[in-house]
């Protein structure tokens, strides 16, 4: 079967342990999380988990129906690459040596970055956008001397219209 990147939306009452058990349930079957996000969702006293996997379509149909069996989850929802728009947010703490260079300047304009924050020995530069975007400013930025790097789990919504306040109040 085809592995293939898979968004996994789960939407969930906000209780201790429920995001060990969901993890549970990937790590059972033997699937790595790529990603993960939780968040609140657009329905009140509901939070979603946002997890991407590299997995095959078969497998995760079957994850989905075992995590919707658990007593604290709502729903969950799966989406193939090309379903879903979405964005990961990156942080770049660059020493502050380096970036008064022409250079520097040039490559944060060039891929849509900015600089969130100007302190005595570093700068933090922001960078929203797929793993790919964050990757690639990570490599531009690497001989600036690169401090530190974090990158953020995927939001993402559906291309479709899907009021998920609807379908989880027909389930």
């Amino acid at each position: 079967m085809k592995k293939e990147l898979i968004t996994v939306s789960i939407y969930t009452e906000n209780f201790v342990g429920l995001l060990n058990r969901v993890t549970t349930i990937f790590t059972k079957r033997h699937v790595n999380i790529e990603s993960i996000t939780a968040s609140k969702s657009e329905i009140e006293n509901v939070h979603r988990y946002t997890i991407v996997v590299k997995e095959s379509e078969n497998l995760i149909e079957k994850i989905i129906k075992q995590l919707e069996k658990q007593i604290d989850v709502v729903g969950a929802f799966y989406h193939l690459e090309g379903q879903t728009i979405f964005q990961e947010i990156a942080l770049y703490k660059i020493d502050i040596e380096n970036v008064y260079e022409s250079k520097f300047k040039e490559i944060i304009s060039v891929n849509h970055a900015r600089i969130l924050e100007i302190e005595k020995k570093f700068v933090v530069v922001e960078k929203t956008g797929t793993k790919e975007d964050t990757d690639a400013l990570y490599n531009e930025l690497k001989p600036f001397g690169l401090m530190q790097f974090v990158r953020s789990g995927r939001v993402a919504i559906t291309k479709e219209r899907m009021n998920i306040s609807e379908i989880l109040h027909n389930n």
